[in-house]
């Protein structure tokens, strides 16, 4: 009763006391306190406010970050899970009196034309006679739509857009800004292709030629079609948003209902999400620097990132463009993957590319991985002997319990090893709390059902034909 009063403890125990305590120290059992944020807003510890997670599934990497959510929220800073594919983060995220915005098919809609908040923003901060900081907000949102529409077409069809289609939507997204009243959707910007005005014609280079025009832009608005009347990506996208995200509230998409097979579909919806998430902070920010609004951070959870990373040549670069500025934007990021072989599983040209995630991330959090890993791992981050052999250890097998006819807890479940830089590694072992039980069950559909009783013939309460019963 007394001890508690204490915490945190003046004195060192070896291990960084700064930030959401995690667990204990696997071998002297000290307390480890660790979160991007806090390691480099408050300790220094890293250069970047980031964590990469690697770990074989099922051995507690969403539950380490789960954990650190739920910490930095009582700090103040506010987790934003964008795109939750299992879902892992849902219940955390509504017990943190959050915004659960559930997203699949039939199942709502986010229009990726949307400048969400960027426009109210934009209003403000001319009202406050903040006309550079309205400029940067309206161009951010400008290149976050482009940035979305060019990724849902690299999806679709598996390679880029050409540079000339870039400039052409490019050209059309400004037209539908100066001509378009409220918020336009993809069949507006359709419109815009087929309406041909002077502007997308002149970057479409048709010489003054309408028949010329119509055959440079018969992809593109092919393409377009697609998208917007329920092709091989649905309709998610192609209608106003249904939930706006809230900027000053823990916010979870919900996207659990995506089937795993369909690979494209979680795709475009993650980068979706996180187009819109690192829209929302934009605004923040900006509202912030203009003392507007007051100073939020936020930690960004990028789960399944090797999911969007696979869904077609040139993701990398947009994955990259839309995580590499996290410092600046004064947001904690963290990315969850499998291996190290999922992002090195990847077109010879965005290998490295997504082994910079690794690098640039300030502190690695390794869990159980297989020996053969090791060599990958140890190309991005330094790892000595010892550290190698204890991560293949952790990825053992479970043994079977003769006594309680079961298998015991895996050897490497909630045990992570923390490396940051060249400084040797953290093991520590994640243990929950009694009120993190409910949040962290992430079996839910293999506990049994209750069933009621079948009602009894010549009950009580009058007889019961057979047809009742079955």
């Amino acid at each position: 009763m007394q001890v508690c009063g204490l915490w945190p403890f003046a004195v060192g125990t070896g291990t960084p006391m700064v930030g959401v305590p995690i667990g204990l120290q696997l071998f002297t059992g000290a307390t480890v306190c660790a979160d991007p944020i806090s390691w480099f807003q408050d300790a220094n510890l890293i250069s970047n406010p980031s964590v990469f997670v690697l770990g074989l599934p099922g051995l507690g990497k969403s539950t380490l970050i789960r954990r650190m959510a739920a910490g930095g929220a009582g700090m103040g800073n506010l987790p934003l899970v964008l795109g939750d594919l299992k879902p892992d983060y849902v219940d955390l995220i509504a017990a943190l009196g959050g915004q659960v915005i559930t997203l699949g098919r039939g199942r709502g809609h986010l229009n990726i034309l949307d400048p969400g908040e960027a426009t109210q923003a934009a209003e403000r901060l001319r009202l406050a006679g903040k006309e550079t900081e309205r400029q940067q907000v309206l161009a951010d949102a400008h290149a976050r739509r482009h940035t979305m529409v060019s990724a849902l077409l690299t999806i679709l069809r598996k390679q880029p857009p050409t540079d000339r289609e870039e400039s052409i939507l490019d050209a059309a997204l400004k037209v539908l800004d100066e001509h378009h009243n409220g918020v336009p959707v993809l069949g507006d910007l359709l419109q815009v292709l087929r309406d041909a005005p002077p502007e997308v014609r002149a970057v479409a280079l048709d010489r003054g030629d309408r028949t010329r025009y119509n055959q440079i832009t018969e992809d593109l608005e092919a393409s377009l079609i697609s998208l917007t009347s329920g092709g091989r990506l649905g309709e998610t996208f192609a209608h106003p948003t249904d939930v706006p995200m809230m900027r000053d509230r823990p916010v979870v998409y919900d996207v659990s209902s995506i089937d795993d097979t369909d690979v494209d579909l979680q795709a475009a919806i993650l980068l979706a999400c996180w187009s819109a998430g690192f829209g929302t902070v934009n605004v923040a920010n900006a509202l912030a620097d203009a003392g507007l609004e007051p100073r939020r951070h936020y930690l960004v959870i990028l789960d399944e990132l090797w999911r969007a990373l696979r869904a077609g040549r040139g993701m990398v670069d947009r994955v990259d463009a839309l995580t590499r500025l996290n410092r600046q934007r004064g947001v904690g990021l963290a990315m969850i993957s499998h291996t190290m072989s999922d992002l090195l599983a990847l077109a010879e040209e965005d290998r490295m590319k997504a082994k910079g995630f690794v690098e640039r991330a300030g502190m690695v959090v390794a869990g159980g991985l297989p020996a053969a890993e090791m060599p990958m791992l140890t190309s991005a981050v330094a790892l000595s002997r010892a550290e190698q052999e204890l991560l293949a250890s952790w990825q053992d097998p479970p043994a079977w319990d003769p006594v309680a006819g079961r298998e015991t807890e895996p050897p490497g479940r909630g045990k992570f090893l923390i490396k940051v830089g060249g400084h040797p590694g953290i093991p520590v072992k994640v243990e929950l709390v009694q009120r993190e039980l409910a949040v962290n069950d992430t079996n839910k559909a293999w506990r049994p059902m209750a069933v009621p009783p079948l009602p009894t013939a010549g009950a009580a309460s009058g007889s019961t034909s057979g047809e009742d019963v079955a």
